[in-house]
């Protein structure tokens, strides 16, 4: 076993960490570990992603059902409806350049960082309700797998704020049945990027076996962190993520105008949070938390 596969296993246990802890992030992780760390092709990190995070989300899902923290009827609506368009985006990922898609998951992760750290408000008076409109649950579901699909992450950054916002569904519950959601966008997604190509199965179940491994522990960990603390620490990892694939995918000199920018922005906003009480990312002390 060579020194890099031992690392990028290591690395694996922070995407089930993420997943346990969180409800959802894992393609953000594990696309770039399989890309920079394992030395696959972007393709074959996307396929292999999904895989992933999908079995590492059905394992984490049994907890939370446990707890009766799973809508089921939103959940496999959504789910259903997602995997349509998860297939859809699988195939049609096929078609893409790996270095586009690549530049595309890098600006979700900025996107998802940025919502991360901000946070989201509640809605003053909103009602909590049981399950999510059917007509809103399908429409919304298949706009999100697609997505997913294409470049097998990004899942669970949408999934919980549209169970929330659209459904008005608690966190803990939008959190769980995020985890069924994922569990079939990514399968389905998953089988679509699989027509055009052969992975190697001993790393794929490895990187499995370690993310459900860290999913366990996030799970045994979760409530003991405080949930706005935990959301915006690691929005500001992704956001570092995001700069980093961001600049080894674009040309030079580009990248290095992007890299600098983004970095000056990212240095920016996590001195605005950490030293100055009056910054607008910390007026989200009454917000829930986002999960992926």
């Amino acid at each position: 076993m060579t020194l890099t596969l031992v690392l990028a296993l290591l690395l694996s246990v922070l995407i089930g960490l993420s997943l346990g802890l969180l409800g959802g992030g894992g393609s953000i992780l594990t696309v770039p570990i399989l890309t920079y760390v394992a030395g696959l092709d972007p393709k074959e990190a996307i396929t292999t992603s999904l895989f992933v995070v999908g079995v590492t989300s059905l394992v984490s899902v049994v907890t939370h059902a446990r707890k009766k923290r799973v809508k089921w009827r939103t959940g496999l609506l959504f789910g259903v409806a997602g995997m349509v368009g998860a297939f859809v985006g699988g195939l049609a990922g096929n078609l893409i350049p790996g270095k586009v898609l690549m530049i595309a998951f890098a600006i979700m992760m900025l996107a998802t960082s940025a919502a991360m750290i901000r946070g989201r408000r509640e809605r003053p008076g909103a009602a909590a309700r049981g399950e999510l409109p059917m007509a809103k649950t399908l429409a919304t579901g298949m706009a999100v797998g697609l997505l997913t699909g294409l470049v097998g992450a990004g899942g669970g950054f949408l999934i919980v704020p549209a169970l929330v916002l659209l459904g008005g569904l608690p966190m803990t519950a939008a959190v769980g049945t995020s985890l069924l959601v994922i569990t079939m966008n990514s399968l389905a997604g998953f089988t679509g990027h699989l027509t055009s190509l052969d992975l190697d199965w001993a790393l794929t179940g490895g990187v499995s076996a370690a993310a459900i491994i860290g999913s366990l522990l996030g799970a045994s960990l979760a409530g003991r962190i405080p949930e706005t603390a935990l959301r915006r620490g690691f929005g500001i990892f992704v956001l570092l993520m995001g700069i980093f694939v961001l600049v080894q995918e674009l040309p030079s000199p580009v990248n290095l105008v992007v890299g600098l920018g983004a970095g000056l922005v990212a240095v920016l906003a996590a001195l605005c949070w950490l030293t100055i009480p009056a910054c607008p990312l910390r007026k989200s002390s009454t917000v829930s938390g986002i999960a992926t």
